[in-house]
């Protein structure tokens, strides 16, 4: 195992030992609530499931969590992160074995990421709900192009390179930067990863490993912000992280047997998370009711 491997899976460790103290912590302080509805465990089993796959789940939880109207809007942001900060490390576990990416290419992204993560979690936390409602709005708007461009094949054919050097390199690095931050604000970065990727001429596999490590990282960093400002639905998160942990390890197996029966998949997520999208944008041109109490609302 390469330095680099061994400097990721300690980082894996840390954060999420980190995240787990730090929500026990709070939950017994604040008395939030646990007990989560067979609902959100369904919803993060399907979306993880799907998320292993290749479908990014921010864009499905938040279209199903505007469907039927809870949690709050504002809320969204946190309770996505929170709920898959500890999910996630199987994700990423699993993946960095079986994918072989450059060690100093895949380290360099999960630094950059977790850094966006740790600066984007604290701009969202002081967003208010109306900026909040017109960001998730681009961001499915976003998932929803990439997703259809994925079906089009707009985004161009990659080569069977598993690493990057020179300015690739930087862009790379510099660009995943950028999607940590935007994931505290629900845009998930599989399908960027993978479009920007692509263009920089690696395999698609490439994205698996370094999405999975990044978001292994990135996610529990971002969710501390999170648990520390109480912006999240806790009974939510708590679903979505049991639904999420038996979801991603059912999905893993069926990973390289992917093939283009995900197409439809995708066309009807796309549909899914437009219809969202619309209603979150159309939800920020409403009057704005008082902001509720953070963590509290179940």
């Amino acid at each position: 195992m390469s330095a680099a491997s061994v400097i990721i899976y300690a980082s894996l460790v840390a954060v999420e030992i980190a995240v787990v103290v730090l929500w026990a912590v709070t939950t017994r302080k604040h008395h939030w609530p646990i007990r989560p509805s067979t609902g959100d465990v369904a919803i993060g089993g399907a979306t993880s499931f799907l998320d292993t796959l290749g479908i990014g789940n921010y864009a499905q939880i938040t279209a199903l969590f505007k469907l039927r109207g809870h949690p709050p809007d504002e809320l969204i942001p946190g309770t996505l992160n929170v709920g898959n900060a500890v999910g996630v490390v199987f994700s990423a576990a699993l993946f960095i074995t079986a994918v072989q990416v450059e060690p100093a290419l895949l380290l360099a992204m999960v630094i950059s990421a977790a850094t966006g993560a740790w600066i984007g979690a604290g701009i969202v936390n002081r967003m208010r709900r109306r900026l909040i409602q017109v960001f998730m709005g681009v961001a499915l708007l976003i998932a929803a192009g990439f997703f259809t461009m994925t079906n089009l094949r707009v985004i161009p054919p990659s080569s069977s390179a598993m690493g990057l050097a020179g300015w690739r390199f930087a862009l790379a690095v510099a660009t995943n930067f950028v999607l940590g931050a935007l994931m505290c604000v629900g845009i998930g970065n599989y399908a960027p990863s993978m479009a920007l990727l692509a263009l920089l001429g690696m395999h698609p596999i490439a994205a698996y490993p370094i999405m999975i490590a990044s978001d292994g990282v990135l996610i529990p960093v971002a969710s501390m912000g999170f648990l520390r400002s109480g912006r999240f639905a806790p009974a939510v998160a708590v679903g979505l992280t049991l639904g999420g942990i038996v979801g991603t390890i059912a999905a893993f197996p069926l990973v390289k047997m992917l093939g283009n029966h995900l197409t439809t998949m995708r066309w009807v997520v796309t549909g899914v998370i437009s219809y969202a999208a619309i209603a979150m944008l159309r939800s920020a041109r409403a009057p704005q009711p008082d902001a509720p109490s953070p963590g509290m609302l179940e």
